[in-house]
Parts: structure tokens; sequence; C-alpha cells
């Protein structure tokens, strides 16, 4: 990432995978004061028709009564145990696949037709990054994200609570 032009508010070109685009924090960006060009973010691209493979998972309505739920409303389900042992904070960076739906089941993004998602922790959707802390390295898990701590009403985000499943492949070094 590096600015494009030095006179007036910095501006920056990042490069992304267009599924990592819906999570970058958008009060963070306006908030920072810098503008981001982002190229490759596909956003007139029909995601659900290229993932058509990717089925909602049977408890997309809502978390199941066995589902860990934090004091922020976060319930999340582990999926499969991973075999590390650091837990990733929210100034690391971290490589992951992952799949969001809607609640009735509409997918509206995923990694997992193309090269996993790298970002900084802190820098996505706060249940993300409070989820992700919970998990070690190989591990996959299914959250369920209340709107607050997910895009909170922003335009042009999905809205309602979320469902991920994420598969925390590294915490980068």
């Amino acid at each position: 990432m590096a600015p494009l032009d030095s006179s007036g508010p910095l501006v920056y070109t990042v490069t992304m995978h267009k599924t990592a685009c819906l999570l970058v924090c958008p009060w963070l960006v306006l908030a920072s004061g810098l503008a981001f060009t982002f190229v490759g973010c596909g956003a007139s691209e029909d995601v659900a028709e290229e993932n058509s493979s990717l089925a909602a998972p049977a408890d997309v309505a809502a978390a199941p009564a066995d589902a860990m739920v934090t004091p922020s409303g976060l319930a999340s389900k582990l999926l499969v145990a991973g075999s590390g042992t650091r837990y990733p904070q929210a100034s690391d960076r971290v490589r992951v696949h992952y799949t969001g739906w809607q609640t009735d089941g509409t997918r509206f993004d995923t990694s997992l037709d193309g090269a996993p998602a790298e970002f900084n922790l802190g820098m996505v959707i706060r249940g993300w990054t409070e989820g992700l802390q919970l998990m070690v390295e190989g591990e996959r898990r299914r959250f369920w994200i209340p709107e607050e701590l997910a895009y909170a009403g922003a335009r042009d985000r999905p809205s309602g609570m979320l469902v991920f499943d994420v598969e925390l492949i590294a915490i980068v070094d």
C-alpha cells in the first residue's frame, strides 16, 4: 500500500481480493482521515452466482442452544479443532478462509473461490476481531454476529445478524 499523491489528503491504493473488501471497517477509514481506493473489489460482480456450490448451513437462522455466547452477544460454535497453540491478538495479521451469509441463507461473501484473505485483525468488523481471538491456527468456527458487531446498519452493507464460517489458517508474523 503506497500513497498515490502527497498533496492534499492521503490517498492509498489497496489491491485486495474482492471478498476482503466488505470486512474493512468503514468508520476506521473515515476516522483516520485516509482515503482508500480499492482495486479489485468487484462490487458489481454477482458473488452469489460465482459461489453457487456453497450452501448456507442448516443453523444459519439462529445460533443453536449449544453455541458459546460472549458478553457482547457474539455466538460461536467450534466446527473443526485447530492444531495451533497461539491465539491472535487484535494487533495481529491473520490469514483466513471464510464464507458469510445473512440469516435468510443468502450468501454475500466468500474467500473460497480464490486465495485466502489476509488482513490486520483490528481492521475488520468488531465481531471478527472478537471472534478470531477465540481461535487457534487450523481451527474452523461458525460465528453469529449481531448487527451492532457487524456493519451497524451501514449503507450498502449486509444488515441484521450475519453468519460466518471462518478457518484461521495462520497468524502472519
